[in-house]
């Protein structure tokens, strides 16, 4: 161990979007001229590129692209068998996020000569300065600074179920390593990594169960989107237990068998692979915050200020280790912008209430700002409508009318204060709700605004108007 302490203008314990994000802002603050150091273990790029957006996301359009030609929804297109090899599927998704890894993050990194990038895990010995140590815990270095971001990041979870670690499953890090698709999986949570990963392997020939402790979907949307997701999903095939929770787990000759709890009484379930995504936790366990005078909420998330400062003079923090309702990736990204900002001499805030968010489903789902009863509960009452997809000309030439477009209104000056979709696209067009939220917009500026037509986001445009007339006596395009 080298026994000098290096000191550099700025410390980022972890390698994800936040620590990219920092690292880049502080360089182009100080022109390349700002000593930084990038501390971490495992491969550039955190949870995202690796084993998070980027994996299921290819895993996602791969399996579209065999399930949507069996199953045409428009007159005179007939059923067509794709023939796929799933070990080339998976080969394939491990190539890309190589691929994407080298050409986002490492090869991006090594542009930037001021930061040095440390294998290894940081440690707080006091606020400034930082101990790394290999995996097994031996001391390799000590750096200081007093400038320090925290952006750790996080890691699955797994509940304490009877049987379940020794029965073995797989999670949202470890999905991706697989070489053959199991014949039938239990998805333990219905959120949104569950829903994506089920989807996906349905899609692809898998008998899929979720099991869901709460009585829906998606609890941070509009219920009507939860329970209008779960019909088309259900008639896709997917087997829900909602209200429910898994008891016990054990091996069995022909794959696993859980014991399910629900309102029924117990119920067994047998599948051939068991996949957990009940959540993730917040990778400061190892961090000696209190050394450093950092307080976390009771689930070890880091507190902030909007300016993403922690209670430790000189320390921020940023992405999944930070205590908040959203964990996105480009929300970590902003983050880790405005922490190196405020670092420096500037004063921005996280705007969480314009933040979106979005679950890559079939269709997909996105949403910005409040639901209804977020509204009602903080303000009394609200203004709401709900559009079908089936009155939007767009949705109805691709067959995809299912969906749902819900705007949240505030009474008292008709300013838009929650969008929520579920559509084609929807991950595209909820910007627009982003755009009303974050400036204030009324239903009159999106009426106001032209959309083009037929479009998917035509119908943000209609759900506006259906504030001020009956659709059904509205031809089309009328403002």
């Amino acid at each position: 161990m080298n026994s000098e302490i290096q000191t550099f203008d700025l410390i980022i314990l972890g390698k994800g979007a936040a620590a990219f994000s920092a690292a880049i802002k502080a360089s182009e603050i100080s022109n390349g001229e700002m000593k930084i150091a990038m501390i971490g273990m495992g491969p550039l790029g955190g949870t995202c590129v690796n084993v998070g957006c980027v994996p299921s996301k290819y895993l996602l359009e791969a399996s579209h692209a065999v399930f949507k030609p069996e199953h045409p929804k428009m007159e005179g297109i007939f059923e067509t068998p794709i023939k796929h090899d799933f070990s080339r599927i998976m080969k394939g998704l491990r190539n890309y996020v190589s691929h994407a890894r080298d050409v986002k993050y490492s090869k991006v990194i090594e542009s930037y000569q001021n930061v040095k990038v440390i294998e290894g895990l940081g440690k707080f010995v006091d606020r400034k300065t930082v101990m790394i140590t290999n995996a097994d815990g031996k001391e390799l270095s000590r750096i200081s600074s007093s400038n320090i971001l925290i952006a750790t990041g996080s890691t699955p979870t797994s509940p304490n179920i009877e049987g379940l670690s020794h029965t073995g499953y797989l999670t949202s890090n470890t999905l991706w390593d697989i070489e053959e698709l199991p014949e039938s999986i239990a998805i333990i949570g219905g959120g949104a990594i569950g829903l994506e990963m089920g989807q996906a392997l349905l899609h692809l020939g898998s008998k899929v169960v979720v099991i869901e402790a709460l009585d829906s979907l998606l609890p941070q949307t509009e219920p009507e989107i939860g329970s209008s997701l779960k019909t088309l999903l259900e008639a896709e095939g997917m087997k829900f237990y909602l209200r429910a929770r898994v008891n016990a787990v054990k091996k069995t000759a022909s794959g696993k068998t859980l014991e399910v709890l629900t309102h029924r009484g117990k119920e067994s379930v047998d599948v051939k692979e068991i996949i957990v995504a009940t959540g993730r936790k917040p990778n400061t366990e190892t961090l000696n915050l209190e050394a450093a005078g950092v307080k976390t909420d009771p689930r070890g998330l880091i507190i902030t200020s909007p300016t993403m400062k922690t209670s430790a003079p000189g320390i921020y923090a940023a992405g999944d280790c930070v205590s908040k309702k959203m964990f996105l990736e480009t929300l970590a990204a902003r983050e880790g912008v405005i922490a190196a900002s405020n670092m420096f001499g500037e004063e921005l805030k996280i705007d969480y209430e314009s933040s979106t968010w979005a679950v890559f489903t079939s269709p997909q789902v996105a949403g910005v700002g409040m639901t209804e009863n977020e509204f009602s509960k903080t303000n009394g009452s609200c203004s709401c409508r709900l559009f079908s997809l089936s009155n939007l000309t767009k949705a109805s030439i691709m067959g995809e009318t299912e969906g749902i477009i819900k705007i949240t209104v505030d009474p008292r000056d008709n300013r838009i204060a929650g969008m929520h979709i579920m559509a084609p696209n929807a991950t595209d067009i909820i910007t627009e709700g982003a755009y009303a939220v974050k400036n204030g917009y009324t239903i009159d500026d999106i009426i106001s605004t032209s959309h083009i037509f037929p479009s998917i986001s035509e119908g943000i445009k209609l759900a506006a108007q259906s504030f001020i007339r009956d659709l059904s006596k509205m031809a089309c395009c009328v403002e």
